[in-house]
């Protein structure tokens, strides 16, 4: 994943699976956005703990990525990557990712979800994270409420050369304001929950620019 917000190019997209999804049907659903975007790169994000089940998940996923060039990263399941051929880890906060960094070698992508901290997010970073994550952004159902708000992405591309990425939440006039100061776009259910996820992506990022 390459650094691109911060020198005023347009925030690449970062695709985050639901948290649910038939394996029959996801991975063409994945594919037709694969195909009709650039994508940074694909967070499978399974809420589910049947190992078999995010397995054979991981394994359809990376195929539809690593067939169009597309990195691919789990949340938490360290041990699934390197067994299904996956790109890296997407972690919460700044424990783990020494470790992660160890276990993975210094090709492996490592990514910290930090929430609203920006403390948090400058100790994943100095852990060795590739790559910063805050939200909500906007409002959802999950969560306590608190939103990562504009200004905190405003002090991070001032201050902080480590890419970060805007997430949850997000809509079009989001999208508009944070654009010149995020790298990546982390997007999911905004699109996953509409019929058509091209076209839902599309007018989505329709404000970036």
């Amino acid at each position: 994943m390459a650094d691109t917000g911060h020198d005023g190019e347009q925030p690449q997209i970062y695709l985050i699976t639901p948290p649910e999804f038939e394996l029959s049907r996801f991975p063409d659903r994945l594919a037709s956005v694969l195909d009709a975007r650039d994508i940074a790169c694909v967070r499978l994000a399974l809420a589910s703990q049947d190992e078999d089940r995010i397995a054979r998940a991981a394994d359809a996923c990376r195929a539809v990525c690593h067939a169009r060039d597309v990195a691919i990263v789990i949340d938490s399941h360290l041990r699934l990557v390197e067994r299904h051929g996956l790109d890296g880890v997407h972690l919460s906060g700044a424990r783990g990712i020494r470790d992660a960094r160890k276990d993975l070698g210094e090709d492996a992508i490592v990514g910290s979800h930090c929430g609203t901290s920006r403390h948090d997010g400058m100790n994943a970073g100095e852990a060795g994270a590739d790559y910063i994550a805050f939200g909500p952004v906007g409002e959802t159902a999950l969560g306590d409420g608190s939103v990562a708000e504009r200004d905190l992405f405003e002090w991070w591309s001032q201050m902080i050369e480590l890419p970060v990425v805007a997430e949850g939440g997000l809509t079009p006039e989001l999208v508009r304001g944070l654009a010149p100061i995020t790298d990546f776009f982390g997007i999911g259910t905004e699109i996953w929950s509409q019929e058509d996820a091209v076209a839902a992506l599309a007018a989505l990022m329709a404000g970036a620019g």
